[in-house]
């Protein structure tokens, strides 16, 4: 289930990694709880995972590449309901206490053992293909925009709205099973600002000022969110020198891109002079990460991406599950951003915000 080479911390977390550096966000306990009964926390989002279980069978049951998929599907929904009912009752039951990352391992567990790789294949391939041929309309009107605080908001509205495209989230499966989205009318329509953390005005003000040697980001979503929201974001920190490493998943998560999955999209999008949209890619590199979850664990990462990152001064951290639910107070010996849309209504009542509000956190050093 691992990556297959051993993992290391990332190198940008400060340190003492094993003292400093707590992956997930939202404690569900405290030292003083009971260790034998599961908090309101842990039943929170408990429920919160119950509640995606149907929509995960429904594409299990679809799954073409699994003989006996509607059988097997069924066994999924089942194991994985009666473990998470059982964690209810003891949380120390299945490895636990829970939290967000060992949810999460479980459902991956149970799908991988019953022989389900790759549940979403099917809507990642329909998603990507969509975004690919928007690809160029999108960076064009960024490129049109001349100032340059302008043209970084723009850029950053755009993961947001492209981060929208969720299918971990059971409110945004059902929206998107009926009518699909329209990433133009996500990037309009999103909250009003200020979000429920803003730094959006700090880091235009880096950015007017300052280019970054080498960005790492830590990508999310298949479809319009790394095509057209990380994409165009990553091409404008080339044009203006910057390195650019893609850091995506080694195996796939529900419909998360893999580092294979993205390095044939950006292939696809490459012009006849091997560019992106005209601009050069020669200093854009993608690499796995060495996760297979829709969270990430920064003390564990692929060897390769530790050695590649080392010396980047710019983090970003895309993402609910990776920038929000984990990784939001991560600390870096770097710049670096975390940003993401909040889809679950137990993140938006822990942050103070608004469901489908947004997170921009901007750390300098």
């Amino acid at each position: 289930m691992e990556s297959s080479s051993p993992s290391v911390p990332f190198p940008l977390l400060q340190g003492p990694v094993e003292s400093t550096y707590r992956a997930c966000t939202i404690p569900y306990r405290f030292p003083s709880d009971n260790p034998r009964k599961a908090t309101p926390v842990e039943i929170q989002w408990i429920d919160l995972f119950l509640k995606s279980v149907p929509s995960f069978k429904q594409r299990a049951e679809n799954d073409p590449t699994v003989p006996d998929a509607p059988a097997k599907a069924e066994k999924f929904a089942q194991r994985y309901t009666d473990m998470l009912e059982e964690l209810k009752k003891n949380p120390e039951s299945h490895g636990g206490p829970p939290d967000c990352i060992h949810l999460c391992r479980l459902r991956e567990l149970i799908l991988r053992e019953l022989g389900f790789n790759d549940i979403f294949k099917k809507v990642k391939d329909e998603e990507n293909a969509k975004a690919m041929s928007l690809f160029e309309g999108v960076v064009q009107r960024n490129d049109e925009i001349e100032d340059n605080g302008k043209r970084a908001e723009n850029l950053i509205r755009g993961i947001l709205a492209g981060n929208i495209f969720d299918l971990g989230s059971a409110q945004l499966a059902e929206v998107f099973a009926k009518d699909g989205m329209s990433f133009l009318a996500s990037c309009q329509n999103l909250v009003s600002r200020p979000w429920v953390i803003d730094d959006l005005d700090a880091f235009k003000n880096k950015w007017t000022k300052k280019s970054w040697e080498k960005a790492v980001i830590f990508v999310d979503n298949s479809g319009a969110d790394i095509i057209l929201g990380i994409l165009p974001f990553a091409r404008e920190l080339l044009r203006r020198g910057t390195k650019v490493i893609l850091a995506a998943n080694d195996m796939p998560s529900i419909n998360d891109v893999t580092y294979q999955e993205l390095v044939e999209i950006i292939n696809k999008l490459k012009d006849e002079n091997g560019k992106l949209a005209g601009v050069d890619v020669s200093d854009l590199l993608v690499t796995n990460s060495g996760n297979d979850l829709p969270v990430i664990d920064l003390s564990s990462v692929s060897p390769e991406l530790a050695y590649m990152a080392s010396d980047a001064d710019l983090v970003v951290l895309e993402g609910m599950g990776r920038g929000i639910e984990t990784n939001l107070y991560a600390q870096m010996k770097c710049d670096s951003i975390k940003i993401g849309m909040v889809k679950h209504p137990e993140v938006a009542q822990f942050l103070g915000g608004r469901l489908y509000d947004c997170v921009f956190k901007f750390n300098e050093t």
